[in-house]
């Protein structure tokens, strides 16, 4: 996915949200974490780009020149 770092969030308190509420937070915070070791497992491809996928994001430049694929 990305190589940049994951901003962490502060605790807060989350004991006056509707249970609801709470249950969507810890439902998503598992999904990030399942994410991270999603992508920690996978192997690293070989010459393959740095950063995001070039076609999620549009970036079809590598160092100031266009590349096609």
């Amino acid at each position: 996915m990305s190589d940049q770092p994951v901003h962490k969030t502060e605790e807060r308190d989350i004991s006056h949200l509707p249970a609801a509420a709470q249950r969507a937070l810890q439902e998503a915070e598992d999904r990030r974490k399942a994410r991270e070791e999603a992508v920690k497992a996978m192997p690293t491809e070989l010459g393959g780009r740095d950063g995001p996928e070039p076609v999620r994001y549009g970036d079809w430049e590598k160092k100031g020149l266009a590349i096609d694929f």
